[in-house]
């Protein structure tokens, strides 16, 4: 992050601490710098040289709002925000529902000076961007706020960008976007002009036409709108690019050429429905199946039915890269279904196998599989299984030591993204450490439930007890598998009892 941007990242994030004593939490402050940022820029673009149409009705700009204190701004605030969520396109998407939620008048005031000192749009989209994402970033840490499961580990997200290389005028979608990270990601790798040098036609598709986004949490939503807003993807008066809802209650009838995502751990889905007096609302479901004729069987685990829902948007040479839990790789009943329709109709040809110590929910374990779609054919499309062990022996922390973009080079350059199929094994029986290994189809089809839960490589910790890990990564370990543990027991009762 460059320093400008660092420094904008701790002077707004400073004046969280007296609005947490108040009782506003890091998302909601993040929610009203949203809202305040947003008019900010809008103003700007307002003056010369821009001159811009804003669509901010008279009487609700920022120029009517900022030079004033106490309970003026507070009134003036609270009206804006009613009024601009009744406006249209990505406008009223973002302040649909807004309220006041920064009761401190004076903190207000604050706030508002510290936004109003800062030109925003003469920032380019880079530092913009950065600063926002820093303030993501940041909630994400906030245990107590839940974010983190919305907030995928940066270098991970370009690692899978740079593997899958997407290409100028093709479409991206991503069914669970949360604060839009992999669009961002995709969006800097096809505008670096050591990939692709654009044109004009280019990089108006990918500004208008290449992202297809989906996400639950209304909350979360706007943030999304926001990023990518500040990161020029998407027309202020134009379509959205991201859509509120489920992603999995029905096929969206677009079909893309790339899908990067990360679905929700966990499984918990919420259905949405309006109640009497024409306002939704949402109620939280432990065990939802989706009846989908697209899919391939009935479940309840929301990962499965993501990359059933994944496989259905998918062009018939689309190009996948998940995020999945463990469980995704070796579960029985709709799991083994699911696999084995996998390596039947698209080319699974490889496994990344993250280390513990990267997310922000604790306790997960988790692979990335990359697979490419293919037309109707009898043929078995997956002929063998690249996996790479990023788990074994590695450690990482989210304060003290944690995943850097130089840390998944290897992985990207075993991937070989140029031509996957010059790849190279870097194990052997010569090499038994080497972390990069294949596996034909037919020793996958002979293992138990068909699981692509894959594992060679000695964890060094049993095996040489004069040199045990750091103490903070034992704990770290022990916690994760704790939690792990603790989070199968607590499915095993929900089982139990609906069995009673």
């Amino acid at each position: 992050m460059s320093e400008q941007s660092t420094n904008i990242v701790s002077k707004v994030w400073g004046l969280c601490n007296p609005l947490r004593d108040d009782g506003v939490s890091y998302g909601d402050y993040l929610e009203q710098l949203t809202y305040l940022i947003f008019l900010k820029m809008s103003d700007e673009y307002s003056r010369p040289p821009y001159k811009r149409e804003t669509g901010i009705p008279k009487g609700y700009s920022w120029a009517d709002m900022n030079t004033l204190k106490g309970a003026e701004l507070e009134n003036q605030y609270r009206a804006t925000l009613e009024r601009l969520g009744e406006e249209g396109g990505i406008l009223g998407q973002i302040f649909k529902g807004a309220v006041n939620k920064i009761s401190n008048v004076s903190i207000l005031y604050r706030v508002v000076q510290m936004i109003d000192k800062e030109k925003w749009v003469s920032m380019s989209s880079d530092v913009k961007g950065e600063i926002y994402e820093g303030l993501l970033q940041k909630n994400a840490e906030d245990v107590k706020s839940g974010a983190g499961q919305y907030f995928t580990p940066r270098p991970l997200i370009k690692a899978m960008v740079a593997c899958l290389r997407p290409e100028p005028n093709k479409t991206i979608a991503d069914p669970c976007c949360g604060s839009g990270g992999f669009f961002l990601a995709a969006q800097a790798f096809l505008a670096d002009p050591n990939n692709y040098a654009l044109d004009r036609p280019q990089k108006e598709f990918l500004k208008n036409e290449t992202f297809y986004g989906t996400e639950l949490v209304v909350a979360t939503f706007k943030l999304c709108l926001m990023n990518l807003y500040l990161h020029n993807i998407g027309d202020l008066y134009g379509k959205v690019p991201v859509t509120r809802g489920d992603a999995l209650l029905s096929d969206p009838g677009y079909r893309v050429d790339y899908v990067l995502t990360n679905p929700p751990f966990g499984k918990k889905s919420s259905i949405t429905f309006t109640n009497e007096g024409d306002e939704t609302e949402e109620e939280e479901k432990e065990d939802l199946v989706y009846n989908r004729q697209d899919f391939w069987t009935t479940s309840s685990n929301k990962q499965l039915n993501f990359i059933q829902h994944i496989n259905t948007i998918l062009k018939p040479t689309g190009k996948a890269a998940v995020v999945v839990p463990d469980n995704v790789l070796f579960e029985g009943g709709a799991g083994e279904i699911i696999r084995k329709k996998l390596l039947e109709t698209t080319d699974l040809h490889t496994i990344l196998r993250l280390p513990t110590g990267i997310f922000y929910k604790p306790g997960v374990k988790a692979n990335v599989i990359f697979f490419d779609k293919r037309p109707a054919s009898p043929e078995r499309q997956t002929k063998e299984v690249w996996i790479y062990d990023f788990r074994t022996n590695v450690h990482f922390t989210l304060r003290q030591h944690p995943m850097t973009d130089a840390d998944l080079q290897d992985f990207i350059k075993c991937y070989h993204p140029e031509n996957r199929h010059e790849r190279t094994e870097t194990w052997s029986p010569e090499n038994p450490e080497g972390r990069w290994r294949k596996f034909s189809l037919e020793e996958i089809l002979e293992r138990d439930k068909t699981s692509l839960d894959i594992f060679w490589l000695k964890d060094k910790s049993l095996a040489d007890l004069d040199n045990l890990p750091e103490p903070d990564e034992l704990a770290a370990d022990i916690i994760e598998n704790l939690q792990s543990a603790l989070e199968s027991f607590q499915e095993l009762m929900s089982q139990l009892k609906k069995n009673d």
